[in-house]
């Protein structure tokens, strides 16, 4: 049995799940002459619609499944729904939700617009963070690896020993083994003190790079913990590794998990808190 903690940022369905694959498809609607916002249109969209005043263009599934479902991704609106629902009551649903719908939709170009922004420029002097500190890069062919200088300062610098002509691939691949390397020192650290706390037993860590999950644990005493999470304060490591091994004692998310977890991370809350409102750097 094996029981995960997953990143609450991530696209979730509504009403009824993922829509499924699709058949045959009416033809595309005109298109209204309501001012759209930008983002309003999926790129595979096939109708409009106008809830409250904007003009929404989604993407049209039909499929075997017995609701209509919807669900708001990175790239817009995906509508799922029975072969034998016609389109007024598909109008007719889009428009009850439309109020949430529009929501979810800015929600997701904010979020677009902050994972955009994160986006690493790899280059002598950008800053990733570290522990929830900002920390410079620093180009120096006289160092071996990468060293960290005044890592508990404000000028915070990693030092790569690379030259000054390196490309960015280089570069964001010497950050990054960096970056892994501390995270498991990190995490065994942090493992040990909280396994203490909660009296149980951890008997293998490994490193994830998984898009969605922060960590699992599984009830032979396996650990895994996302090396992304060295990005963030130890307050929210700390939670991350509390939750999972709080499972090693209740493989669930009952009443009884939350109340190990309190337990031994009082606070854990404003740490949870973090974990989903922060937008990490985007290593591409």
């Amino acid at each position: 049995m094996q029981l995960s903690l997953f990143d609450t940022a991530a696209d979730a369905p509504f009403a009824g799940g993922k829509p499924a694959d699709p058949t045959s498809l009416r033809p595309a609607l005109p298109v209204p002459s309501t001012p759209q916002q930008p983002g309003l249109t999926h790129p595979r969209s096939q109708r409009r619609i106008v809830l409250d005043g904007q003009a929404v263009g989604y993407e049209m599934r039909r499929s075997r499944r017995r609701s209509i479902g919807f669900v708001i991704g990175v790239e817009g609106l995906s509508v799922s729904a029975p072969r034998w629902v016609g389109q007024a009551e598909i109008d007719s649903a889009l428009r009850d939700k439309g109020s949430w719908i529009l929501r979810k939709l800015q929600e997701q170009r904010e979020r677009a617009q902050r994972l955009n922004a994160a986006r690493v420029d790899w280059r002598a002097g950008t800053t990733i963070p570290f522990l929830g500190r900002p920390v410079a890069l620093v180009l120096d062919s006289a160092t071996t690896g990468a060293v960290l200088q005044n890592h508990l300062t404000d000028q915070a610098s990693l030092h790569l020993g690379l030259p000054t002509t390196a490309e960015p691939a280089q570069i964001r691949d010497t950050v990054q083994s960096w970056l892994q390397r501390q995270a498991r020192r990190i995490f065994e650290e942090r493992c040990a003190v909280f396994a203490v706390r909660l009296d149980v037993r951890m008997k293998r860590l490994s490193l994830s790079s998984a898009a969605t999950r922060w960590g699992s644990a599984s009830a032979d005493g396996s650990i895994r913990l996302n090396w992304r999470l060295v990005h963030f304060g130890l307050p929210v490591i700390d939670y991350v590794v509390t939750h999972e091994l709080a499972h090693l004692r209740e493989m669930n998310h009952g009443p009884a998990f939350w109340e190990v977890v309190r337990g031994a991370l009082p606070e854990f809350e404003s740490a949870r808190g973090a974990l989903r409102s922060e937008v990490l750097p985007v290593f591409d």
